[in-house]
């Protein structure tokens, strides 16, 4: 049976490979991707957008993703203050991928709430097939407690649109850690909301007096936010998280444990956060190394990452359907 990954990523569509770091690291990204580095400078976004479909058309396990935009960065009166040009693809461009591999991507649209006419956009984009809503709120420098936030929460409600809202550390853009913990999930939640807890809440550098904390096995040292999270899906129905981008060494280390607490898993969604990287040459994730050098070997980057929780969460694993339960709703 295959499932659907509730959380991938277009890029921006003027994205460039062209700094110092890009040129040392291309290699890696494009056999990542399955791609030629050459065809990834030439002509990156397009070579992206082509990779990201044939992966997807070819898995053996995922059948279809929920496709991400990242709206830019704006002030109340909606003057843009910073469009990252890796990270922030719009709406726009995400309906255009889709409309062009409709069997393969669910669009999700991503509208600064700071916008004047953000809930003018919301139903523009609900009615143009859009099946969720994604923040990037650590981003933006928006307080998702804010009460002047309520009526975009209630027309998401109202429009039947999950929300994903990023909690735990950010590696890919620059962003503010205030923003970034699991308390910024009130709000949305008591209006209502059906709300994503994107990445467990993991990932933060939390023990810097003891370094080798930050990747202990141990529950007692993993992210007060991850702790937090797994209260919060006992008590609050419209929550979910999902394990995105959860194969990266600072995350990865709470996956054992997450895979015993059977008590939450019906609340959990399987997600990659396509493009992130991640290595099993030398990070294992607690697993043989007769398994990681099997599994290196799989192409398929989605397959490589469902196969890797798979050891964690078997087939009969509700995280595999759970996504049924939130793509479900209609505007």
């Amino acid at each position: 049976m295959k499932t659907v990954d509730i959380h991938t990523h277009l890029l921006n569509p003027a994205v460039r490979f062209d700094r110092l770091f890009d040129r040392l690291v291309i290699p890696i990204f494009a056999r990542s991707l399955g791609v030629e580095p050459r065809a990834l400078k030439d002509h990156p976004w397009e070579t992206y957008v082509q990779a990201m479909a044939q992966a997807v058309a070819t898995s053996a396990r995922v059948g279809q993703t929920c496709l991400f935009a990242v709206d830019a960065r704006v002030d109340r009166k909606g003057r843009e203050l910073h469009r990252d040009g890796t990270v922030c693809a719009s709406t726009h461009d995400v309906l255009g991928v889709a409309r062009r591999f409709p069997d393969l991507f669910i669009p999700f649209l991503s509208v600064n709430p700071l916008r004047p006419d953000a809930l003018e956009q919301l139903e523009d984009y609900a009615g143009r097939g859009c099946r969720g809503a994604k923040f990037l709120q650590n981003y933006w420098e928006v307080d998702l407690n804010d009460k002047r936030l309520i009526p975009y929460y209630e027309k998401l409600r109202t429009l039947g649109l999950p929300l994903v809202v990023h909690v735990g550390s950010e590696l890919s853009i620059a962003s503010k850690r205030q923003y970034e913990g699991a308390d910024m999930l009130h709000l949305p939640l008591d209006c209502g909301v059906t709300v994503i807890a994107a990445h467990m809440g993991l990932g933060q550098i939390e023990h810097r007096a003891r370094p080798w904390r930050n990747l202990s096995r141990n529950p007692r040292w993993f992210d007060a936010d991850y702790h937090q999270i797994l209260a919060l899906l006992e008590t609050r129905a419209n929550l979910y998280g999902d394990l995105s981008a959860l194969l990266i060494p600072l995350r990865a280390r709470a996956l054992e444990h997450l895979s015993r607490q059977q008590h939450v898993h019906h609340k959990l969604l399987f997600g990659t956060d396509y493009p992130v990287p991640f290595t099993l040459r030398f990070n294992t994730h607690g697993l043989p190394r007769r398994t990681t050098r099997r599994i290196r070997h799989i192409a398929n980057p989605f397959d490589r990452y469902a196969t890797t929780l798979g050891e964690f969460f078997p087939e009969n694993n509700p995280i595999w359907s759970n996504y049924r339960k939130v793509l479900s709703l209609k505007a």
